[in-house]
């Protein structure tokens, strides 16, 4: 299974970027080492100066596939949400059971994606990216332009499915798309608290613990009882 979704490319939204990427070696470079040196640098010192110089191009080159950093840190955002939306899919492909798959959905949400290779974007890196700084990429005044140009698509697509499931288990339960995105959302926060700002969680709660907080948190929502 790994082996057939090394290959994929994720399909985002058109209006996240000027020239698609991987259209060419140049633009893969881009996003490529880009994601690394996101994660490396961080939003705050991440240039497109300082990736042209670390690819061996002029920043106008960079300008030509993305109008800014910020657009390729919701375009990386994005890939990521995509890919979790795969990994969702093949990992439910054979489950019947609403709560079987939404157990699997957890374990996507709160430990991310199960399928860790990819040719074109490093899941690992994705992952610590969305963690770490994709929140920087929603919280602008810029949003609701972004958000009416179908910027964020991707995670709409992921979240609906968690939504979807919640309805399914229990159809009388009133909130099922906050619930869905306010775990989603959640669960990054926790993620990066538990590393940078442990004074705000439990010391047990590590990756097994979180799973089981999380999903603690979500059933007893929607439990009919």
């Amino acid at each position: 299974m790994e082996n057939l979704l090394n290959n994929i490319k994720m399909e985002v939204h058109d209006n996240l970027y000027l020239k698609e990427p991987f259209s060419s070696e140049l633009g893969s470079s881009i996003v490529q080492e880009g994601a690394i040196l996101i994660r490396n640098l961080g939003m705050e010192n991440f240039t497109f100066k300082k990736l042209a110089i670390h690819i061996g191009v002029t920043e106008a080159a960079v300008y030509r596939y993305f109008e800014n950093k910020h657009m390729l840190l919701l375009y990386l955002t994005a890939w990521y949400w995509a890919w979790m939306e795969v990994n969702y899919v093949y990992a439910t492909a054979n489950l019947e059971s609403s709560k079987a798959r939404l157990t699997i959905a957890m374990k996507l949400i709160v430990n991310g994606p199960f399928f860790m290779r990819n040719a074109h974007l490093d899941p690992e890196n994705l992952r610590s990216i969305v963690v770490n700084e994709s929140l920087k990429g929603y919280l602008t005044k810029t949003v609701d332009v972004e958000h009416e140009n179908g910027i964020f698509a991707q995670v709409y697509n992921f979240g609906e499915r968690i939504s979807e499931l919640i309805y399914e288990i229990n159809p009388t339960y009133p909130y099922p798309k906050t619930l869905a995105y306010t775990v989603m959302e959640a669960s990054l926060l926790h993620a990066f608290n538990a590393k940078h700002l442990p004074g705000m969680t439990e010391q047990s709660l590590d990756s097994k613990n979180r799973l089981v907080f999380f999903e603690d948190l979500i059933l007893k929502a929607i439990s009919n009882e």
